[in-house]
């Protein structure tokens, strides 16, 4: 377990990671992966039971990225808690990579499935937690979806069966950040109220500020404890989070840095002069 000091510090190497290893690719997704930095990192170090060297640990927890396009939040901190070695990361999206622009359980040990269309990840998650109960296994599955997928008319077929089979052991975390390619996510194709319409599914719902370390451990307790329903932590957030001439900007969402916008993107992070 790390405290919240520690778990900060590992959220700003997260943060220069998904900037470096982008710009290293010269693509990828830089905004949607910043915004969920303190959700990945809160799970990754203090929630989830798992063995980095043991990926095939049947009692360990999943979990499913099903904005697949935000890898690299998922990939750094996959390296910093052991699974391959952090030098790996600037292989992202290059030729013979295990670092896929959208991840790949075929070549990444701890993926545990193939993501990157969007509006499937929840039905994954339900089968393997329907599964765990068929099973008797106490494991939990963690997905994290985008705010503009909620537009997907699969998400809510998966919605309505989590709750059907009365899924304790899934936790869906929305990134809600208000932004999507397209612009801003209420003018595409609006979701609010959304934490209104989970619970007319009747999930149970835990809205927080999605860059707060001690709520977000907090929910995910919350969400655990929760029995007979599955819960949802809708977290606010910023897209680009972290880094001041990304946040907030819908053109970040598949846009990478320059060699300028890097070094100024780092002293955001980690101060002038670091």
């Amino acid at each position: 377990m790390k405290s919240i000091e520690q778990l900060q510090e590992i959220c700003k190497d997260v943060r220069a990671d998904i900037v470096k290893m982008t710009a290293a690719a010269g693509s990828g997704h830089p905004g949607g992966s910043l915004s969920a930095v303190e959700a990945m990192v809160a799970l990754y170090f203090n929630v989830m039971n798992h063995l980095p060297d043991d990926v095939k640990w049947p009692e360990r927890d999943r979990f499913f990225l099903s904005k697949g396009h935000a890898c690299p939040v998922v990939y750094s901190v996959m390296a910093r808690s052991g699974y391959f070695p952090v030098e790996e990361l600037l292989t992202l999206r290059k030729c013979g990579t295990r670092l896929q622009g959208h991840p790949s359980c075929k070549t990444l040990p701890g993926i545990e499935v193939s993501s990157g269309s969007l509006g499937q990840g929840l039905s994954v998650a339900n089968g393997i937690a329907l599964a765990a109960k068929l099973d008797k296994m106490d494991f939990r599955a963690y997905c994290l979806l985008g705010d503009g997928e909620l537009q997907e008319g699969q998400v809510w077929e998966a919605i309505m069966t989590s709750a059907h089979y009365k899924l304790d052991n899934v936790c869906a975390v929305v990134d809600y950040n208000g932004l999507q390619i397209d612009g801003n996510v209420e003018h595409v194709m609006g979701i609010a109220p959304l934490a209104e319409k989970w619970r007319a599914f009747n999930w149970h719902v835990i809205e927080i500020d999605g860059h707060d370390l001690a709520k977000m451990l907090a929910a995910y307790e919350e969400a655990k404890n929760t029995k007979g329903k599955p819960s949802v932590i809708i977290m606010k957030t910023v897209k680009g989070k972290g880094i001041s001439f990304m946040e907030n900007v819908a053109g970040w969402h598949g846009k990478c840095c320059n060699f300028e916008e890097m070094n100024r993107a780092m002293e955001d992070i980690y101060g002038r002069g670091n």
